[in-house]
C-alpha cells in the first residue's frame, strides 16, 4: 500500500486526508510534497472558508516513514536536502495557509503528524489519541525548519520534554501543557470538529484571512540560521549512534547508543 494525501471538497470547505494503510499515515517524501502543493493550491481559493487536515483510518500520523531514510537521507547533502527542501516547505505551507486550518486529531499523532498538527491553527483531539516525538530512539534531534512551529506552540520546556524523553503524552496531558485547542470524548470528538468547522465558516472569510496574517505578523520572528549553524544542526548525520537508531528501528530491536 502506498501513501496518499487525498482531498475532498464540501461546501467553503476543504479536507486533506493523509493515508498510509499499514503505518499508521507514516508520511513518505512523496505525501510531503504532495501536502505542500495541495496547501499552496487551496490558500490559491478564495471561496474556501476552512481547511482540515485529518488522518485515514483512525490515526492522524506517525510522522515521516522510516523506511525510507537509508535511501533518502543516506549522505549529508541529501539529509540536508529532505529537511530543508521537503519536510520545512510543507509545515511552511501548512503554517501560510490562507484559510484556517483545523487539525482533527484521533489515535497517534506523532513526530511529522505532530509538526502538522503544530502548524494548523486548531486542534482538535480525541481523548484516546497520543502525542509526542520519539525521535531520540532514532539517534537525531529535530531539524530547525520543524522545531520552530512546535516551539512557538509548545514553547520551551514542553518542546524540550518531548524531545529529551520521547514519551508519548495522552490527550489530557497534551492539552494542559498546550499542544491541543480542546480535547473531546471519542464518541463525540467528530460532531465536535464538525462544530469547529461550522463555527470558523460561519465567520467573515476576509476578517479570519486578516486575523491570521496579524496574528503573524505581531509574533516574534528569529534570524534565519547561518549556513553554518544549520549545518551544525546535521552534524549527527554519520555518528554510529544515528546509524544504530534507525537500523534498529527497522528490525524492530532497541538501541543501544554509544554517544559516538
Amino acid at each position: 500500500a502506498h501513501g496518499n494525501v487525498l482531498l475532498s471538497r464540501g461546501g467553503a470547505v476543504a479536507t486533506i486526508t493523509l493515508s498510509h494503510p499499514g503505518k499508521l499515515n507514516a508520511l513518505t517524501v512523496a505525501m510531503w510534497l504532495t501536502l505542500r502543493r495541495v496547501l499552496d493550491d487551496l490558500s490559491d481559493d478564495d471561496t474556501l472558508r476552512c481547511v482540515l487536515l485529518r488522518g485515514a483510518d483512525g490515526n492522524f500520523a506517525a510522522g515521516a516513514d522510516i523506511s525510507e531514510f537509508p535511501e533518502q537521507r543516506g549522505d549529508l547533502d541529501s539529509l540536508l536536502h529532505y529537511h530543508d527542501a521537503i519536510l520545512a516547505p510543507a509545515l511552511q505551507a501548512v503554517a501560510q495557509c490562507k484559510h484556517p486550518t483545523v487539525a482533527a486529531i484521533q489515535g497517534v499523532c506523532v513526530g511529522g503528524g505532530l509538526e502538522i498538527a503544530a502548524h494548523c491553527d486548531l486542534r482538535i483531539a480525541a481523548h484516546s489519541s497520543r502525542l509526542g516525538v520519539p525521535i531520540h530512539r532514532l539517534g537525531f534531534p529535530m531539524a530547525p525548519g520543524e522545531m520552530q512551529g512546535v516551539l512557538a506552540l509548545a514553547g520551551r520546556a514542553v518542546t524540550l520534554e518531548l524531545l529529551l524523553e520521547g514519551r508519548l503524552l495522552g490527550a489530557d496531558e497534551a492539552y494542559a501543557k498546550g499542544l491541543l485547542t480542546r480535547v473531546v470524548d471519542d464518541h463525540a470528538w467528530s460532531a465536535e470538529v464538525q462544530r469547529c468547522v461550522d463555527r470558523i465558516v460561519g465567520g467573515a472569510p476576509l476578517a479570519a484571512r486578516i486575523n491570521k496574517d496579524m496574528v503573524r505578523r505581531l509574533s516574534p520572528e528569529v534570524a534565519p540560521l547561518t549556513d553554518a549553524e544549520r549545518r551544525a544542526c546535521f552534524a549527527y548525520w554519520n555518528s554510529s549512534d544515528h546509524l544504530e537508531g534507525v537500523s534498529a528501528f527497522l528490525a524492530g530491536r532497541k538501541p543501544v547508543f554509544t554517544g559516538q
